[in-house]
């Protein structure tokens, strides 16, 4: 199994526009430098992307995604959703095949309202081709499968996935944007080869865990890595990371893991 940290920044990105100096953060250190959120998984040799923001195209660039195989939105905000259009190059790359995409009601929906012209069984013209599918509670696909749980990020849920490669066994948990980890959440996660959790900053905040609040729900996992994403500004990754527990690392845009 192989994960690529497309994004782990927040929905505005890192440094935001007008980056206030007193947060301190080194720019010097590329590791601060945090596109919006967004992973690409390799189970077998089947690809999953996992969310589309709008630096998906750069992403796809600086990160050799050159296939993919299936698409899953954990919800509808713009950070997540706004690039699904560039996932027309993968259809030409398909012949023109309609790419899978799961998610949820509310996430869905967005897709229907942003992207109509897209909802179609084949690609036309330079336009992508989604086929929208509701996500199971265990997706089956080549190389694996995909558990999928609920997760509360303000006044709704989104998907959290706990990926399992067939061959090797090997688990990857995938929770960002959420507040906490529900009994359900940490009973599929429990002591995954490989846990991202959500960690915004250290002050709370009313949908996204702070990093204690993810340090807390990664003891309860008690996953063999913990990898932290969705950070803001505030985090500045050498200084920051001096105080994670062991086994506790913050990742950075590029980061790519082999389990």
């Amino acid at each position: 199994m192989e994960i690529r940290f497309l994004g782990t920044g927040t929905s505005e990105g890192v440094p935001i526009i007008a980056q206030p100096g007193h947060l301190e953060l080194d720019l010097g250190n590329k590791k601060n430098w945090r596109t919006r959120p967004s992973v690409h998984v390799v189970l077998g040799s089947h690809h999953i992307q996992v969310d589309a923001g709008p630096d998906f195209r750069m992403q796809c660039i600086d990160n050799d995604v050159t296939k993919i195989d299936t698409f899953i939105l954990t919800h509808g905000h713009s950070d997540h959703i706004v690039g699904m259009d560039d996932l027309r190059r993968f259809c030409r790359l398909r012949d023109g095949q309609a790419i899978p995409v799961y998610g949820h009601g509310e996430g869905l929906q967005r897709v229907r309202d942003i992207f109509p012209y897209a909802i179609r069984d084949k690609a036309e013209g330079n336009y992508p081709a989604f086929r929208l599918l509701d996500m199971p509670s265990c997706l089956e696909i080549p190389g694996g499968k995909i558990y999928c749980t609920s997760l509360p990020h303000g006044r709704f849920d989104v998907l959290g996935l706990v990926f399992v490669e067939e061959a090797t066994g090997k688990r990857l948990v995938y929770f960002t944007d959420c507040k906490a980890v529900p009994p359900e959440a940490l009973l599929i996660a429990a002591g995954a080869d490989v846990v991202v959790l959500d960690a915004l900053r250290h002050r709370e905040h009313v949908s996204h865990m702070n990093v204690r609040e993810a340090i807390s729900a990664g003891k309860e996992i008690g996953g063999k890595q913990t990898w932290f994403v969705h950070m803001c500004g505030e985090i500045d990754h050498e200084r920051d990371s001096n105080a994670l527990p062991a086994g506790f690392q913050f990742a950075w845009d590029g980061l790519r893991l082999e389990v």
